[in-house]
Parts: structure tokens; sequence; C-alpha cells
């Protein structure tokens, strides 16, 4: 490999030519140092990193914003899932590059990520979107340590997460917790037969979330054990819906409903069978619960629209995970086991479960209370 010295005012630099792109040759030049002795071994050190690794990693001058390019190409799309690493782009694209992209990958101190996290949970941000920043930060510069060695240490195992108190937590108003007398007006305007009836109503039974729903297939349904299997969800990846994998592990589960939920799902199978009649050809076959009159699947972009008429035209303060809230709080106001519900729900751990529904086991306790209030009073 062709490759040499030369002198520019005070300071020695090294040069040597590339591999051949599209048959034209790149040159490299780069400071050596203040002697030609110091550029001849910064060249034989440059030269022998290009051979055995194929490309020159100038790491003093990289910026943030250019390592986390290099991060997303060849960790994030490599190992990652689809719907992850869309994620990871969008933090990184809105939220890391504007604030910290400037900053040489080198220069990155734990005071200046501690700020950056302060200043976004100040602005309002919630516990789980910086917990987010947090880990892709953390992830991001673990991966400069090792494999890639750029730095010596990840700056982020110094930088704490800012601490959400009682004030942050959501209460029962945030959580959008609806009424049975509000469910039955929600599912008369949205009575069997309209697009909206069936993931109301697996909504509210299952407590599943609205990309869990909106996947699910009649192959998922087991009617002889009244269960149902979470294990995909449905995601849009450009202009096209497909399956990708559920929130976590724990989201991954198997669902009991009870004979409710059974016979509103025979009806609304029998009411398809009935619209692939009436459409014939027309009909969109697929192996989807949720669908429309015409077959077409239900989306969560489609349940989007159902949250507006809800508000506006019914006066409800509901969002579809309304009814994942209400699920949850109905099963631990009337008892039910705590790790049941954390399980019932996919969550990873029991303190979100608990976390989430705090207003429900203050109630618990004064229950709680009470029980033995009468019990040394009768």
């Amino acid at each position: 490999m062709q490759g040499g010295v030369r002198k520019k005012g005070d300071t020695w630099y090294y040069y040597f030519e590339l591999a051949k792109v599209e048959g034209k040759r790149k040159k490299i030049e780069r400071k050596g140092g203040k002697t030609k002795k110091e550029a001849q071994i910064a060249l034989r050190k440059a030269i022998a990193e290009y051979e055995n690794a194929g490309s020159i990693n100038d790491v003093n001058d990289m910026s943030f914003s250019d390592y986390l390019d290099f991060w997303y190409k060849n960790y994030v799309q490599v190992q990652c899932k689809k719907t992850t690493a869309i994620l990871y782009e969008r933090y990184i694209r809105q939220h890391l590059k504007p604030v910290l992209g400037l900053y040489k990958l080198k220069s990155l101190n734990p005071s200046i990520l501690q700020d950056y996290l302060n200043k976004k949970s100040v602005s309002g941000f919630s516990k789980n979107t910086v917990s987010s920043f947090y880990g892709l930060l953390s992830g991001s510069l673990k991966y400069a340590v090792h494999p890639m060695q750029y730095i010596k240490e990840n700056p982020m195992q110094y930088v704490k997460m800012p601490r959400y108190d009682v004030l942050h937590k959501k209460n029962e108003n945030d959580l959008k917790i609806l009424t049975i007398n509000q469910f039955n007006k929600i599912t008369e305007r949205f009575p069997l037969g309209s697009s909206f009836y069936i993931p109301l109503e697996i909504a509210f039974h299952t407590g599943l979330r609205a990309s869990e729903v909106t996947a699910l297939q009649w192959d998922d349904i087991d009617f002889d054990s009244n269960t149902l299997e979470v294990n995909k969800i449905l995601v849009k990846i450009g202009p096209e819906w497909v399956f990708g994998t559920p929130k976590t592990q724990s989201s991954h589960r198997t669902v009991t409903f009870g004979n409710s939920l059974k016979k509103i799902l025979i009806a609304h199978r029998k009411h398809q069978n009935e619209m692939k009649l009436k459409y014939g050809p027309w009909y969109k076959h697929s192996n989807f619960i949720c669908t429309k009159e015409n077959g077409k699947n239900v989306t969560t972009e489609s349940l989007k629209y159902l949250s507006r008429v809800i508000n506006y035209e019914l006066k409800i303060d509901f969002n579809f995970h309304s009814l994942r809230h209400t699920h949850a709080t109905m099963l631990i106001e009337n008892g039910a086991n705590m790790k049941d519900v954390q399980q019932r729900l996919g969550h990873s751990k029991l303190s979100t479960t608990m976390d989430t529904y705090v207003h429900v086991t203050k109630k618990m306790k004064n229950n709680s209370v009470n029980i033995f209030e009468k019990a040394i009073h009768r």
C-alpha cells in the first residue's frame, strides 16, 4: 500500500491511498506529529488499522451525531426488532441529535448527560419516555466502550434517572377509567355489526393493548379453554401494516376470558360469515378477528378515530387505552390478586402495575381498615 509523510509548516503529516471505489481511489491525510519519525509511526499504525478493519476510525473528531448513525446502522438495525429500530430512529432524530449531536463523542461527560435528562423531565416528558432516553444513551455509549473501544468508560454509569415522585404519578382521572354505564353507552353507539364493536369488547374484557387487539386472529382463540394467545402486535411500517413482536417478553401471554366474551366472539364470527356472503368477491378475506363490514382489518389508526367520536359525540373522556385501565381497575377493586393482574396485563414488573394503579391500592388499604374495624366491633 502506497503512503508517505510530509511536512507542512511545523507539523508532519502522513498520507496513504485507500482501496478503489467505483474505479476511483481516495487518499487519506492526517496529522502525524511534530517530527518525521512520529509521522512515520502514525502512518504504519494507520495502515495496519485500515488493513485489519477496512477503514480508519478517527474517533477523536467523531461527533456524537455521527456516532449515533454508526451505532444505529451497525447495532440497532442488526440486533433490535423492527419496531424498536423505528422508535430509536425517531428518538435519535427528534431528541438526541438536536441537543447532543454537536458534542464530540469523547467530550460527552456525566454532567452533560445528566443535565440533558433533567431538562427532559422538567419539560414534562413522562417517566417512561425519559427512561427510554436514558436506556438509549446508556446502550449506545456502552457499545462505544465495547466492542468498539472508542471511549474508555461509559459516562452514563454515573448518570441517574430524574426522580419522579408521587406528583408525577397518574391519578384516577389521568387514567380515564370508565364506569359500566359509560361503557354501555359506547357499545350502544357502536353495536354488533359496527367495525368498532368487537375491539371495544375484547379490550374491555381482557385489558389488551390496542396493537394486541388489532393483531388477534381466530387461530389465537381457544374456545374450549376460553383463552387467547397474545403473540404479536399490529404495527405500521411505512405504508404497510405488518405483524411485530409484543412490547416485552412478558407481553407474550395467555389470557383467560369469561363466557360473556365467548358469546360475543361467537356472535361476531357469525356476523363475519354473513358479511362474506353479502359482499361475495368484494369481501377481503383474512383470519383477523377485528374487521370492518367488508372484511378489511381494523387498525390502531381506526381506533384513534373511534376515540375522537366518543369524546366529541358522546362527551366521554376516552382513549382506547381507557379500556385497559378500566379492566385492571375493576379487577383490583374486586379483590383480584395483584400478581395475576400484572401477568394478565403483560407488565414486566409488579411495580409497574402497583405504580399505575396506585389509586386503587389506596382504596384497598382503606377497605382493609374497614374490614378490621367491623371485625373488632361485632
